[in-house]
């Protein structure tokens, strides 16, 4: 069992009801692409300090899933380097995040349980690993 599997579990319990999970596959990335965004529009070496953070964290935890959540981030990263207007990406990113929160609470309310990083922040790092880890068994690779 990897570092990760623990948490996944705990992750799993407040995102078990179909619509919570179907909400969870939207939000989660849209919540992830905009505080990515978000940050490269203030400041890119912010964006990239946060992504070197978390790959240590997704890293200590699984290496293939690190090797993973690294490009799903690449890809999510790549175009913003192309776009000249960073209130344009800001305010872009306000919008989604707010309205994928939004989301997120919807799916909470109808799993009737909170969000698991109400009771620990690092919650907002395993969300998309969980995901991730959804699509790695599909494919059969091993995290």
């Amino acid at each position: 069992m990897t570092r990760i599997e623990p948490l996944f579990d705990r992750y799993a319990e407040s995102h078990r009801h179909p619509a919570n999970k179907a909400i969870h596959w939207i939000c989660v990335p849209l919540i992830t692409w905009s505080v990515l965004v978000a940050l490269w529009a203030l400041a890119p070496a912010a964006a990239i300090a946060l992504v070197f953070a978390a790959m240590i964290f997704y890293a200590w935890m699984s290496w293939p899933l690190a090797l993973g959540m690294l490009l799903v981030t690449a890809f999510m990263l790549a175009p913003l380097p192309f776009v000249s207007s960073r209130a344009v990406l800001a305010g872009l990113a306000a919008a989604v995040f707010v309205a994928a929160w939004a989301g997120q609470f919807v799916g909470h309310h109808i799993e009737g349980r909170k969000p698991s990083f109400v009771d620990d922040l690092k919650f907002l790092l395993v969300g998309p690993a969980w995901l991730l880890a959804f699509v790695y068994r599909r494919l059969g690779i091993a995290y």
